[in-house]
C-alpha cells in the first residue's frame, strides 16, 4: 500500500445557471412499459465525460466541447425537477476521466490534460469546492470508477506513455490513501464500469482504435480479491458507460465503431443473464451514465464516432423489468 499525502486547494463556489428549456419532471418509479423519457437538454454540450449522482444531484463533469477543447465544466442535474444548474469548475480542465460517489461525496480520478497527457489528480467536492484528495499512485484516464463500501476502485484505462493499465487501483477514502490490485482479466480502456454487491463489473472497451471493441465482461469480488469471467456482453462495444440500479441491473449504453450504438443490455444478477432494453434514442459513446435507484440517466456524449458533441439528457425507468429489493 502506499501513502500519498493530500494537497488542499480551495476552488470557486457554486454559480447559479439555469437551462432556457422547461425542465420535464423525471419519471416516477412504475410498473408500466419500460420507455424512453427526454429530460431538459444540459446548458453546454460535450463529450467523454464522467458523471456521478449524490443526493439526487447528477454530476456531469469536463470533457470535449465541439471545437476540441478540454473543459473544467461541472453542470449539476437535479433529478427531482429535471433542472440543471452549473456546479463549480474543476481545478484543471480534464477529458475521459473518471467519477464516483462515496457516502453522497463526489470523486472525480484522473483523466487526460488538454495535452493528452493522463493525469493523477484526484479531487473531492465539498461546500466550498473541489479539494484535492490523495494522487493516484500512477496517471489514469479512459477507466471506469466504482464505489464498494467507501473505497473506489478505478479498472481499465490508458497510463503513462499510452500504455493499456494492468492493474487496478483501490481508494479508501477513510484513510485518503492507494493501494493497488489485479487489474481485469482483460486489459481495456474506453469500458463501462458499476458496483453491486461488493462486485465491480467491468463491462466492453476496446485495445486501440475502433476496431479493437471487446465484449469482455468481467467482475471483482472486493471480499475474496478473485475476478470472474461472466457471459460476454451482447454487442461487442468500446467507447461505452454502464450502471447498476438498485436492483442488480448492470446497464451497458451506447458506444462507437463505424457509427454509434443505441444498444442498451442490462446484465441481471440474480439471473445470471443478459436482457435487451429498449435502444438509446439518442445513440452516443462517450456519454454519462448513471443510476438512482430503478432509473437509469444517460448524458451529453459523442452521436457520431469522433470529436462530436451532445447535450441529450434521457432517462430510462427500468422498474418494469426488475424493482429495487424492499
Amino acid at each position: 500500500m502506499r501513502r500519498l499525502a493530500a494537497a488542499i486547494a480551495a476552488t470557486a463556489l457554486v454559480s447559479a445557471c439555469t437551462s432556457d428549456a422547461p425542465p420535464k419532471a423525471p419519471p416516477a418509479a412504475s410498473s408500466g412499459p419500460v420507455a424512453w423519457t427526454a429530460l431538459a437538454a444540459a446548458p453546454s454540450a460535450r463529450t467523454e465525460v464522467a458523471a456521478a449522482v449524490a443526493k439526487g444531484r447528477v454530476h456531469v463533469v469536463g470533457g470535449y466541447t465541439a471545437d476540441g477543447s478540454t473543459v473544467a465544466t461541472v453542470e449539476v442535474l437535479d433529478t427531482a425537477t429535471g433542472r440543471w444548474q452549473r456546479g463549480p469548475d474543476l481545478p484543471i480542465a480534464v477529458n475521459h476521466a473518471m467519477a464516483a460517489t462515496v457516502a453522497d461525496t463526489v470523486y472525480v480520478f484522473g483523466g487526460y490534460l488538454a495535452g493528452n497527457a493522463p493525469s493523477a489528480a484526484v479531487f473531492r467536492l465539498d461546500a466550498e469546492g473541489w479539494r484535492h484528495v490523495a494522487a493516484m499512485p500512477q496517471p489514469r484516464a479512459a477507466g471506469t470508477a466504482a464505489a464498494v463500501d467507501g473505497a473506489v476502485y478505478i479498472a481499465g484505462g490508458i497510463t503513462s506513455g499510452g500504455r493499456l493499465a494492468d492493474t487496478m487501483l483501490r481508494y479508501d477514502s477513510a484513510t485518503d490513501q492507494w493501494s493497488t490490485d489485479f487489474g481485469p482479466p482483460t486489459p481495456r480502456e474506453h469500458l463501462g464500469g458499476a458496483a453491486f454487491d461488493g462486485r465491480v463489473y467491468t463491462v466492453g472497451g476496446r485495445t486501440g482504435g475502433l476496431s479493437g471493441n471487446l465484449a469482455a465482461f468481467e467482475a471483482f469480488d472486493t471480499r475474496t480479491g478473485t475476478w470472474t469471467r461472466l457471459p460476454d456482453l451482447p454487442t461487442r462495444r468500446g467507447g461505452l458507460a454502464a450502471a447498476a440500479t438498485c436492483a442488480g441491473l448492470i446497464i451497458a449504453v451506447g458506444g462507437e465503431a463505424a457509427a454509434t450504438f443505441a444498444e442498451v443490455e442490462a446484465y441481471d444478477v440474480d439471473a445470471g443473464a443478459w436482457r435487451t432494453l429498449p435502444p438509446l434514442p439518442t445513440p452516443r459513446h462517450g456519454l454519462g451514465v448513471v443510476a438512482a435507484g430503478t432509473v437509469l440517466y444517460t448524458l451529453a456524449g459523442g452521436p457520431r464516432p469522433g470529436l462530436h458533441v451532445s447535450d441529450a439528457t434521457e432517462v430510462l425507468d427500468t422498474a418494469a423489468v426488475r424493482g429495487c429489493p424492499r
